[in-house]
């Protein structure tokens, strides 16, 4: 089940882009602005919004850790702004003075690179600054780009529908027509499909269309190998044109938007809907999911941004070989969530995702943290949780013991000498 939970409706013209930071949101729209908004609430930042460009802002994007907000435009620059006070870090001067249309961060936040509408692309040192790499496409213009999740490679998208894929030293690896009438977005999913431990990390991309079509495939990187692009399937859900794509963190989910003023979610292994969306009365030019919880956003030419939930269901489900581990410290995330489902707390998944709480962080809770930190208003629900996790540390307290819990008294966790069960106690009564 998804709800609509919010809507922006801050900006003056059509939104291009959005992008979602562990803790932000950031849009950014034909108006030349760029908007801020903390997922607390989704309140705007006070330096919001962000002016600088004097075009149009086509697209914008987060640095891995956050701290680093990218925008480019018409005007043919590539801005980065620090996201903690609004100020300009650096802006970055497209060689052919072009149009940029998209940006894209590498994993490690080595790289930025930049695709303009004269069909060249800019790899940028994020140290110091300054054009790391150039090259270019035949035909068309950039308007997509997408990193794989190792950083090993990136693949730009053109208006005339060529897929390109390029490795981090900006070589051409390989080319291919995958829209008859021109490529809009491209997205890879952050999940391999497979482990990498004997063989090749394979990862799944998206990519869509003019043509009305979300096409998948399956890439590869080895060095006996090369590289491999395989078309698996298409998606044709929408009636027109498809003019943004992108996978959820954990890799279950596509969501796209269209001109036909849908947004249609996918489950990824399968292809089947899960849920069509159409309450925006424009295009859909893009959607966004939020890297580590939930939430999707989507932007339309209807000038507003929707901001959607996705219920905790299948997050709060343990399937075999997905129970948390047992010393609660080597807790992932994904295990606290767990966690918090079976103790009856799923409200507060989304809360702790976004503050990347695991189980370090999970035992290092206080009450002035829960309050303070991440915002848990409700005294009951604050006491709840520290409840729970004194029962935790209790339990970590007898596994490091190497005790097992059931030879422990459940009121002083002491070591029971003579224990007696209530069958026993009964049996003498009756005697």
């Amino acid at each position: 089940m998804v709800t609509l939970i919010h809507t922006l409706a801050d900006h003056g013209d059509d939104v291009n882009c959005c992008s979602f930071s562990s803790s932000l949101l950031a849009t950014c729209s034909l108006d030349k602005t760029l908007r801020l908004y903390s997922l607390n609430g989704f309140n705007e930042l006070p330096y919001s919004p962000l002016k600088y460009h004097t075009y149009a802002v086509h697209c914008c994007c987060f640095s891995p850790s956050g701290h680093i907000l990218a925008s480019c435009s018409t005007d043919g620059t590539t801005v980065l702004w620090n996201t903690q006070t609004g100020l300009i870090l650096a802006v970055l001067n497209q060689p052919s003075g072009s149009p940029v249309r998209v940006c894209r961060f590498s994993p490690d936040s080595t790289y930025l690179v930049s695709g303009a509408a004269d069909g060249t692309v800019v790899s940028w040192n994020m140290q110091t600054h300054k054009l790391f790499r150039c090259g270019s496409v035949k035909d068309g213009s950039l308007v997509a780009c997408a990193f794989s999740p190792n950083g090993s490679i990136f693949v730009t998208g053109s208006s005339c529908g060529d897929l390109t894929v390029w490795d981090d030293k900006m070589r051409c690896l390989y080319s291919e027509k995958a829209h008859d009438l021109g490529i809009t977005c491209c997205d890879f999913s952050s999940q391999p499909i497979s482990d990498g431990e004997h063989g090749p990390q394979f990862f799944r991309m998206a990519s869509c269309g003019q043509d009305c079509q979300i096409k998948l495939w399956v890439t590869s990187l080895t060095d006996f190998l090369g590289f491999e692009l395989k078309y698996k399937c298409t998606l044709s859900g929408h009636s027109a044109p498809v003019l943004s794509c992108a996978f959820s963190y954990d890799g279950q989910m596509l969501v796209s938007g269209s001109v036909d003023k849908s947004v249609i979610v996918y489950e990824s292994n399968t292809g089947s809907i899960l849920h069509t969306l159409t309450q925006h009365t424009r295009y859909v030019t893009t959607c966004a999911f939020a890297p580590n919880i939930l939430l999707l956003a989507t932007g339309s030419m209807d000038k507003t941004v929707n901001i959607w939930q996705f219920e905790l269901k299948s997050h709060c489900q343990v399937r075999p070989g997905n129970e948390p581990k047992q010393f609660i410290e080597d807790w992932s995330e994904e295990e606290v969530s767990l966690w918090l489902c079976a103790q009856g707390l799923k409200d507060l998944v989304s809360i702790f995702k976004m503050n990347n709480i695991d189980g370090k962080e999970l035992l290092s809770l206080t009450k002035e943290s829960l309050t303070d930190d991440l915002k848990i208003e409700s005294l009951g629900l604050r006491s709840k949780v520290l409840r729970k996790i004194e029962e935790l540390k209790v339990k970590a307290e007898s596994l490091s013991s190497g005790i097992p819990d059931e030879f422990l008294c459940p009121i002083t966790r002491e070591l029971m000498q003579d224990p007696v069960i209530a069958s026993e106690l009964k049996s003498c009564q009756m005697a």
